[in-house]
């Protein structure tokens, strides 16, 4: 992915999912197209359930080394 939206949420108090939505949301009102793949810190991945939950997801979540923490990079894979 060369180009996409990078969308920061630190609440401790939202889940992993509706971060992901909410980054997907902005993404489609910004470009006009659905993403379909969401970069995010690979620590977060480590979180016990974590892998179950976003697996199920329309948009492929990829752990990355080089996004930080709290930051999701979501766009369309190919462009």
């Amino acid at each position: 992915m060369q180009t996409g939206l990078l969308w920061f949420d630190s609440d401790p108090n939202r889940g992993l999912v509706a971060k992901i939505e909410d980054a997907a949301r902005r993404y489609r009102e910004k470009f006009g197209q659905t993403p379909d793949t969401c970069y995010i810190n690979s620590s977060v991945l480590a979180v016990v359930g974590a892998p179950n939950v976003v697996s199920n997801m329309a948009v492929r979540v990829i752990p990355a080394t080089n996004i930080l923490p709290n930051h999701f990079w979501v766009g369309v894979e190919g462009l």
